[in-house]
């Protein structure tokens, strides 16, 4: 996968290539805009090309003008069509399993600190959308069209405007698109809470630990919140509990590690927190009907 023109080769925790985000030389830091031909280019520079799965540690928006293009990203295949627009968060698992042959995109690019901080909070909850294609009906995609149009050019106007007023004529143009594009991938959350700040500090401890603990009371007690606190936070933002959200996102790390490394299934227990193998087992099979060999035996390419 490719980020702003850098592949790093090193290994992520899934078993993935990592992606670490460098912005391209000569130009600011903040948002690349790319297309297809110069996004395999980049990536096959760094001898990581499109059809090897990445997890980029930024952003990836990818606005299908033209033809046909495969995508999958963290198990879901994609078949992208004129006028689909994919969004990839930063740690999900991407690959062009076909490569960009046919296919005219638009590729925008931005680490998670790019966006203002009042952005960041509209559309922080997109990141747990469970469907990451979104195709907008007539009147929405001609204006988001008309938006990435203004952002293509704005882009490539590096040398029109004093540093400080591009970046922020960039960033806002960007800024209107994704909250446009979460409020479209899930329509369902003008109706909900968000979960507020409990929630989005129980979000990023659980990405932080959930390789070392899976239960609500830890989370809660490093936290300051009650355990019930948590769990109406995560209801309000996601409509489930927060032990479900810990065991989700355990799940995913331990089918990223079955599928994308050749790790024994004792040692992907220990890497994400089961004391036993047998016990690892058990949660998996719980939540997939299969054991993780059963499951690596059915999946892995």
């Amino acid at each position: 996968m490719k980020e702003n023109g850098q592949f790093p080769a090193g290994r992520g925790a899934a078993g993935v290539p990592a992606v670490s985000y460098r912005p391209t030389p000569g130009r600011p830091p903040g948002l690349e805009v790319l297309d297809l031909p110069g996004l395999a280019a980049r990536a096959v520079k760094r001898g990581l090309p499109l059809t090897v799965p990445g997890r980029p540690a930024f952003h990836v928006v990818v606005a299908v003008r033209g033809g046909r293009l495969a995508c999958s990203v963290d198990f879901t295949s994609y078949p992208l069509a004129p006028g689909d627009w994919l969004w990839v968060w930063p740690g999900q698992v991407l690959q062009f399993p076909d490569g960009h042959r046919g296919c005219d995109a638009t590729v925008l690019v931005f680490p998670t600190g790019f966006p203002s901080a009042a952005t960041d909070a509209l559309i922080r909850d997109g990141a747990h959308v469970p469907y990451r294609l979104v195709t907008p009906d007539g009147p929405r995609q001609a204006a988001l069209l008309r938006l990435l149009d203004a952002l293509v050019e704005e882009h490539a106007a590096l040398s029109d405007l004093p540093l400080e007023a591009y970046i922020e004529t960039v960033r806002n143009l960007l800024s209107v698109i994704l909250i446009r594009l979460v409020h479209l991938a899930d329509p369902r959350r003008q109706g909900r809470s968000g979960g507020g700040e409990p929630f989005r500090l129980f979000r990023e401890a659980v990405e932080e630990d959930f390789r070392r603990t899976h239960r609500v009371e830890d989370y809660a007690a490093r936290l300051g919140y009650s355990p019930r606190t948590l769990t109406r936070a995560t209801r309000a933002a996601l409509g489930c509990g927060a032990k479900r959200y810990i065991d989700d996102r355990v799940l995913l790390e331990a089918k990223r590690l079955l599928i994308h490394s050749s790790l024994p299934p004792a040692s992907i227990s220990e890497q994400i927190g089961f004391t036993y193998p047998t016990v690892f087992s058990a949660f998996f099979r719980q939540h997939t009907g299969m054991t993780p060999t059963e499951f690596r035996s059915l999946t892995k390419p």
